[in-house]
């Protein structure tokens, strides 16, 4: 019921996450980002508790597929869980239990990995780490929604999706990037949506944290 791509930009060391599922709110708990470590995924029958205990692992210096590894082993229920991650090196991982649901599959690429449950196709991870492979010069949350459109456009769920995310993080402490669409009939889009109104203000919402002097007005009434 849900299908994802976790990636990492060589050029910028950012990592992100860009996903849809069939269930409201899916970006409450299963993408996961570090500045300084990279991007988890933690879907199908979710653990959110993964996400930051494979961060946690891969912020330590621990490359991502020693990292899932050490997270999942012997964990409990582990045979529900369908968890990606990739670090800032490119390394990317897998765990695809065995009590996945439905069709599911995993695609992993350059500096990126794809995974779904409950999936149309078969074909739908591969067609979204070659578009993230295919827009190298993009911002990353670009190249992310972009990856996730093409999962769409390859068939995606076997049902209709309900909630999408973007998530991607880079120096700060909290993600640059954090936009969530709760509840939709067609999250994809409506995500796109937000990150084209929200791609050029991004820099102005940092500089208000990092340098408020630096920001532009806030072009609110009342504000000078």
């Amino acid at each position: 019921m849900t299908f994802s791509i976790a990636g990492a930009c060589e050029r910028t060391a950012m990592a992100g996450v860009a996903i849809t599922t069939s269930s409201i709110s899916v970006g409450s708990r299963c993408p996961w980002v570090r500045a300084g470590a990279g991007a988890v995924a933690t879907q199908n029958v979710t653990d959110p508790a993964i996400g930051n205990e494979v961060l946690e692992l891969m912020a330590q210096g621990i490359d991502a597929t020693a990292a899932v590894a050490a997270v999942m082993k012997g964990r409990p229920h582990a045979q529900y869980r369908q968890v990606t991650a990739v670090d800032l090196r490119g390394n990317t991982a897998e765990v695809t239990g065995s009590q996945i649901l439905g069709s599911h599959a995993v695609s992993q690429g350059g500096y990126c990995v794809a995974a779904g449950n409950l999936l149309s196709s078969t074909d739908v991870p591969e067609a979204m780490t070659q578009a993230f492979s295919d827009y190298t010069d993009e911002h990353l949350a670009e190249r992310l929604l972009r990856s996730l459109e093409a999962g769409v456009q390859a068939g995606g769920e076997e049902g209709p999706t309900h909630s999408a995310a973007l998530l991607v993080a880079q120096t700060t402490p909290w993600p640059l990037v954090d936009l969530r669409v709760d509840w939709s009939d067609d999250p994809v889009d409506e995500l796109r949506q937000l990150w084209d109104r929200y791609q050029p203000q991004m820099q102005d919402y940092l500089n208000r944290a990092l340098d408020p002097e630096a920001a532009p007005s806030y072009g609110v009434p009342g504000d000078p």
